[in-house]
């Protein structure tokens, strides 16, 4: 089926209430005579091309026939409404900027995991772990059985410090989780953390010995246990340069685990990926 289409109020039922039951639809009212309708028309038909076929776009010509307008209480246009399931979901009266339009179609594409990985970026973005914590927490409620739920909870708990609750939650999914690693690692790190030495007084013996590689390594250790990744990698990145055999590939293996921690896709982990793969090779 097209992915743009007219609605008329004869079409309506089969077009759009039916349709809707398998793919959500984005109604717009527009007309000719009201330019702001007209841009966003060509706004969302450009927009709706890109989510292949996950969303479909429905045109109605109010300055053709107005039955619709005033069965849905069109108020101004150009007026959005959008049918899932048969049903009205949302609304919009007047024009939109571009941002609103793409939010609203990814979350009308997203799946249910899509979704909630997308709020707990948001919340991760702005460093604000209690509202992720308090988020995560409800989806798990939600979600008993939804593994990678628990494992973001235990990330973001040590994260906070909770190290009890951390391996409390952790311990509740399998061993061979994806990314279980991730928060398991972090844990791992910050108990080695509490028995080292505290960054500043690593630092002020790595000025007095900059050649003393263990102290770069458990200053490694430590900055990762505080979330300094970037300065973490550095010193285990000089391990690495300055004696690969050194405490079994110790300079290697720890830019592992801050990998890990770091999680899949993380820039600043492909970065240094990149710089030690050079070395390496």
């Amino acid at each position: 089926m097209e992915q743009v289409f007219e609605v008329t109020p004869r079409s309506f039922q089969a077009d759009v209430v039916e349709r809707s039951s398998n793919t959500p639809i984005l109604l717009l009212f527009w007309a000719e005579q009201a330019a702001p309708s007209v841009e966003a028309k060509r706004q969302l038909q450009s927009l709706v091309g890109q989510y292949a076929g996950k969303v479909a776009l429905g045109l109605v010509n109010v300055a053709a026939d107005q039955t619709l307008a005033q069965h849905l209480r069109v108020q101004a246009l150009p007026s959005l409404r959008v049918i899932d399931k048969g049903q009205v979901a949302q609304q919009l009266e007047g024009p939109q900027p571009e941002q609103t339009l793409r939010a609203l179609l990814d979350q009308l594409t997203m799946s249910a995991a899509d979704l909630i990985r997308a709020q707990l970026a948001d919340f991760l973005d702005r460093g604000d772990l209690r509202g992720a914590r308090r988020f995560l927490r409800q989806a798990v409620q939600q979600e008993p059985n939804n593994p990678s739920l628990r494992i973001e909870l235990a990330d973001v708990l040590a994260r906070q410090g909770e190290l009890k609750d951390a391996r409390k939650v952790l311990s509740s999914v399998p061993e061979d989780a994806a990314e279980r690693d991730r928060p398991q690692t972090r844990l791992e790190l910050a108990d080695e953390a509490a028995a080292l030495p505290t960054a500043s007084e690593l630092s002020a013996k790595l000025e007095r010995h900059p050649n003393d590689l263990e102290a770069h390594c458990q200053l490694a250790v430590v900055e990762a246990a505080q979330s300094n990744f970037e300065a973490a990698l550095e010193h285990a990145l000089q391990v690495l340069q300055a004696d690969r055999s050194f405490g079994d590939d110790l300079g290697r293996r720890t830019m592992l685990r801050i990998f890990a921690v770091l999680g899949k896709g993380n820039e600043l982990a492909g970065r240094y990926r990149r710089r030690m793969f050079n070395f390496m090779h």
